[in-house]
Formats: structure tokens, C-alpha cells, sequence
């Protein structure tokens, strides 16, 4: 009777914590796989993330959302205009409302072009249809510019299709450690 007492206990035990975990997976954090080059140097294919659910985006916070060019496909880039902005490139330098923004985690990508052309072509608002960003959207960019499809390619982001802000690799665990934004 007391191997059953025991037996009944763990089992409980175990179900519980299976829940609570359940419901962290489900509202606090979700595990992402990175796939693709585009966020390289920062995030490179095959690293595990933590994104956590229901923050607050910040510029330059790295993101995943929905992929509004393929059903049940999920991206991750970097957030650089928030609503309200004004966002260009120039000569490879991001503009946002006229105030030019240094962007260190390009540094080592920009050391290595060599072939004259920038690593962030020139754009501005117009290429989306507006001045500003609308509310509710967001411009992401990938940091391995020249072979991201980011906003360039699929328009503004509607924040609703964020499923969140990346803050963490855990694996391979050489690359274990949060993520900053620079």
C-alpha cells in the first residue's frame, strides 16, 4: 500500500510539472530553431533560441514572427523601425528621422565586403508606400543584409504576427548566453 501511496505521489508530481511547463511554453517563452544564414554573424543555422512571449519590442530587438509569404513558416530578423519611424539607408549607414544609427553587430560583416558595394543598399520610405510606419507595424531587417528576405522583400510587419522577442541561446552551448542588441 505504501509502494502505491509513493507511486500515486511521483506520478502526481511528475503531471504537475508537466503542466506548469505547458503552460510556460505556452505564455511565457517559446524554444526556436534558426534556419538560414540571414541573422549570421549574430545568430547562425541550426542555434536553439528562447524567444519570450507577451514583451515589449524594442528597436534592434531580435524577433520571430509568422512569414506572411509562407503558411505555417516562421522568421527571425532584427526589428529596425518602430511605428511612427521614418527608416533609411544611405551609404550603408541607417537613418532613422533623419538621425544617423550606429549598427555594431554589422561591423564584422561590413570589415569583410570588399567588392565596393554596401552591405545595406540604399532605401527609404517609399519603397513601402509610406512616410512613416504605420501603427501596428514594424521594419525588420536580417543582419546578413545581402541575403536576407526581410521587410525589403515582404513589406512592414504587422506586430500581431510576432510570436517574440529573442533573448537567449542555449544551444550548442559554445554559443550558450542572452543576446544583446548590439
Amino acid at each position: 500500500m505504501q509502494q502505491i501511496k509513493e507511486l500515486l505521489k511521483t506520478v502526481g508530481f511528475v503531471v504537475i510539472f508537466a503542466l506548469f511547463l505547458l503552460l510556460l511554453r505556452q505564455y511565457v517563452f517559446t524554444p526556436v530553431i534558426v534556419k538560414g544564414d540571414s541573422m549570421d554573424p549574430t545568430l547562425h543555422d541550426g542555434e536553439r533560441v528562447i524567444a519570450l512571449k507577451n514583451t515589449e519590442i524594442e528597436r534592434f530587438d531580435i524577433i520571430t514572427f509568422e512569414a506572411p509569404d509562407e503558411e505555417g513558416k516562421n522568421y527571425i530578423k532584427r526589428v529596425i523601425g518602430l511605428p511612427g519611424d521614418r527608416v533609411a539607408y544611405q551609404n550603408d549607414t541607417l537613418y532613422i528621422n533623419g538621425q544617423a544609427y550606429d549598427e555594431p553587430y554589422l561591423d564584422e560583416f561590413k570589415a569583410a565586403v570588399t567588392d565596393g558595394f554596401p552591405l545595406t543598399s540604399d532605401f527609404d520610405m517609399s519603397l513601402f508606400g509610406v512616410e512613416v510606419i504605420p501603427e501596428g507595424q514594424v521594419l525588420v531587417l536580417g543582419d546578413n543584409r545581402r541575403i536576407s528576405k526581410d521587410s525589403r522583400q515582404l513589406g512592414l510587419i504587422d506586430e500581431s504576427t510576432i510570436l517574440g522577442d529573442v533573448k537567449f541561446v542555449f544551444w550548442p552551448i559554445a554559443d550558450f548566453g542572452m543576446l544583446g542588441k548590439d
